[in-house]
């Protein structure tokens, strides 16, 4: 897999996954409720967080249209979440005076070009914009990394996007992802994910997940999720669209935590053929040796009856060893419930 780098964070097999705290539009357009969202993901010991870059006539005609997850049009929730473009450069300063990697979606041409004047290191392409090609083909051409969401898009449709970024030269990270809200785990199908983790080997793959819970970002992570995007508020009393699938500061830390766990879990290389050093100290009490059951005269033969195996396997014949014991002379008595040892036999 090639080297993908967001910021100064490496991305890819050998990287702990990145968790991304999509933030959005949860902040309901209150610069306030954006910065303390921030603080509660620094908090949870986050990296990411990511917006969705905002200019309503920029980015749609007014409409009456109303998404699945709310019960106001689109343009009035977009147009209520909106934050000023001085908001908009605040809130990044304030991103990135934490230390953390500030992400956002741009939904439009001119939303695009005043997040590459921010200095963005990196943009977030987010599904609906996925079948969006001359976006794409305009935000490609920054030569700034994108992190592509493929909600409601066949592979055909995701691969015509890849070509374009491609030919831009610009690099890359494909995020899985079912846009319903909240996702049901039956529809979720992580197979697809592998599926683009086979098409696109030197890609970084993951998933934007809008299911309940972390249970589905973690089994993510244990098939191989390099990026794991996941809503985020600082209260689920807020309101907003948004708000009913996402998770809080403490699932976000255990998110966090649970899935360096897991990825430590499958990564760390581990020879087979040899005994593993840090299982020693347990081996010592857990394995048996071979041992006397009866006092053993000078000159009898070892038997069944004789001998048997016991823990701890501190003495000089394992349980492995039993059977080519068998048969074998003692030259000195041995007292029961001792173990054999290698002084004793003929």
């Amino acid at each position: 897999m090639k080297t993908f780098k967001l910021d100064k964070r490496l991305i890819g097999n050998n990287q702990k996954p990145l968790i991304i705290a999509e933030i959005g539009i949860n902040h309901e357009g209150k610069l306030w409720k954006a910065k303390k969202l921030v603080d509660d993901a620094y908090a949870a010991g986050c990296e990411c967080v990511k917006f969705q870059y905002h200019i309503p006539e920029e980015e749609m005609i007014k409409n009456n249209t109303i998404p699945g997850n709310a019960n106001e049009s689109i343009w009035d929730i977009i147009t209520r979440c909106t934050l000023s473009e001085d908001e908009e450069k605040e809130l990044y300063r304030y991103v990135k005076n934490k230390k953390l990697i500030y992400l956002s979606t741009p939904f439009s041409k001119k939303a695009a070009i005043k997040l590459h004047k921010m200095g963005v290191s990196g943009f977030k392409i987010g599904s609906g914009e996925c079948n969006n090609l001359p976006l794409i083909d305009f935000i490609s051409k920054y030569k700034k990394p994108i992190i592509l969401s493929t909600g409601m898009n066949d592979i055909q449709k995701i691969q015509k996007s890849v070509q374009i970024i491609k030919k831009n030269k610009c690099q890359f990270a494909i995020l899985h992802c079912v846009s319903m809200y909240p996702t049901p785990f039956e529809k979720l199908n992580l197979n697809r994910m592998l599926l683009l983790k086979k098409k696109y080997p030197s890609t970084p793959v993951g998933l934007s997940d809008h299911s309940l819970g972390i249970h589905a970002s973690l089994a993510a992570v244990s098939l191989g999720a390099n990026i794991i995007e996941k809503h985020f508020t600082s209260s689920k009393n807020w309101k907003g669209p948004d708000i009913p699938i996402s998770i809080d500061k403490n699932d976000l830390k255990n998110l966090k935590i649970f899935s360096e766990d897991i990825f430590s879990a499958l990564t760390k290389k581990i020879n087979e053929k040899k005994m593993r050093k840090y299982e020693k100290k347990t081996i010592n009490f857990a394995y048996s040796s071979v041992v006397s059951i009866k006092e053993i005269k000078k000159g009898d033969v070892l038997n069944k009856n004789n001998i048997w195996v016991k823990r701890p396997g501190l003495g000089d014949f394992l349980a492995k060893d039993f059977k080519k014991l068998l048969g074998r002379k003692v030259k000195r008595k041995i007292k029961n419930n001792n173990y054999i040892k290698i002084k004793d036999l003929i």
